[in-house]
């Protein structure tokens, strides 16, 4: 059974103060040798500038595995608009250089649109 807990912008704001960048070698790793362990792991990202503040402020709210996922269908103006739904109606807590840096990392990086 999992436990969804929806976070207020404030109760956003404040646990990514106490958690200000995330990077990937900080992400949880699974352990042992239980087969269904190694899908329990953090997708890894392409390394690139603004790889782990991308990381650190998107896994507050979901999984990096929707980056890749996502990417065949995302070009910039694409990637601009989810990062900021991201922002207006989940309340992430970027600021505007925070948000340009996480930009500009996933359009050099995950867009499989022409366009």
């Amino acid at each position: 059974m999992h436990l969804w807990v929806r976070l207020s912008g404030g109760a956003l704001a404040a646990l990514a103060a106490a958690f200000p960048v995330a990077t990937f070698s900080d992400a949880p790793r699974a352990t042992g040798a239980a087969p269904h362990a190694a899908a329990a792991e953090v997708t890894a990202l392409r390394e690139g500038e603004g790889r782990d503040l991308t990381v650190g402020r998107c896994v507050i709210c979901h999984s990096v595995e929707y980056i890749p996922a996502n990417a065949p269908a995302m070009d910039r103006a694409a990637w601009q608009k989810t990062i900021q739904k991201m922002k207006d109606r989940f309340g992430a807590p970027l600021t505007d250089a925070e948000a340009k840096q996480i930009l500009d990392y996933l359009s050099a990086n995950y867009s499989g649109k022409s366009g």
